[in-house]
């Protein structure tokens, strides 16, 4: 029997939000078993937002979560982070209403992570176990969940740019998987798309410290690519945060083509509202 876990202390950081520029702190804290993800808005009398489906209020460039009308944005990186290194119960602490971006990856937080050590709790981790193939698909964009003995994901992106073009990657979701072949992958955006997401204020912390910025010929980071292939394997951090929403981890096979935020939210729902395609097992 795998055994759920949580923290083995409390470990804290900051930075900037980085679609608001505000400083945030943030306090990652043990929690008891069957706790999952609980965000705490400390600016708000601890307030809290579990990290669940139900909780997603949009996910255009972010996953943003709402409850009776608290919101916190930017919540996948982190996300991603404790369940890629296995972290099953953890109580988020936050004084502000985005996480902060770091470098733009999921790494900072995966050394946090492993800085507090992980403990073994006596309760049984389960997991979703998918039963039957279900799909979520907009126009070229799809992405599906089918079983597997294992949480895989397949990943494809064909982005119109001479540094990306189409690029895909599998991943298996296990023995250090995460933080040695994903958590170190930067999100991206392209200059064309500044000035739109800076009028919709967005990105207004964002910076070449935080992300990769392409230009329509290259990139203006002077510090080169952390992976040949950085752009998928961002995205497979994007899946793999967004889709910690469902509590735990699953046992079966992602694959996603063009996908992004709005389509795992979607996949999400559609999985849950499908009673049929899926069980909660102990693992």
């Amino acid at each position: 029997m795998i055994k759920q876990t949580t923290l083995g202390s409390a470990v804290e950081t900051h930075g900037i939000g980085l679609h608001t520029a505000v400083p945030v702190h943030i306090r990652l804290v043990p929690a008891p078993p069957d706790t999952g993800y609980v965000f705490r808005r400390t600016d708000l009398g601890g307030f809290e937002i579990p990290a669940t489906v139900e909780s997603v209020a949009h996910c255009g460039y972010a996953t943003t979560l709402m409850r009776t009308g608290v919101m916190l944005s930017t919540v996948e990186h982190l996300l991603a982070a404790l369940r890629g290194l296995g972290v099953d119960n953890v109580f988020i602490e936050v004084d502000n209403l985005e996480i902060p971006i770091m470098d733009g990856s999921a790494e900072d937080f995966a050394q946090l992570i492993e800085r507090a050590g992980i403990v073994e709790q006596p309760l049984a981790r389960r997991a979703l176990l998918v039963r039957e193939k279900v799909s979520f698909e907009q126009g070229n964009r799809r992405i599906s969940v089918e079983p597997a003995d294992t949480y895989q994901i397949d990943c494809l992106i064909d982005f119109a740019h001479p540094m990306i073009g189409v690029q895909s990657l599998s991943v298996e979701l296990n023995n250090g998987a995460f933080s040695r072949d994903i958590a170190a992958a930067r999100t991206f955006g392209f200059t064309n798309e500044i000035e739109a997401l800076r009028r919709a204020n967005l990105i207004r912390g964002g910076s070449l410290d935080n992300a990769i910025v392409l230009t329509p010929e290259g990139m203006l980071n002077e510090t080169g690519l952390r992976f040949r292939d950085e752009f998928v394997r961002h995205k497979i951090l994007d899946i793999i945060g967004d889709l910690a929403l469902l509590g735990m981890p699953i046992l079966g096979k992602v694959v996603a083509e063009r996908s992004g935020h709005i389509m795992h939210a979607g996949l999400m729902s559609k999985l849950l509202r499908v009673r049929s395609a899926w069980d909660i097992v102990d693992m």
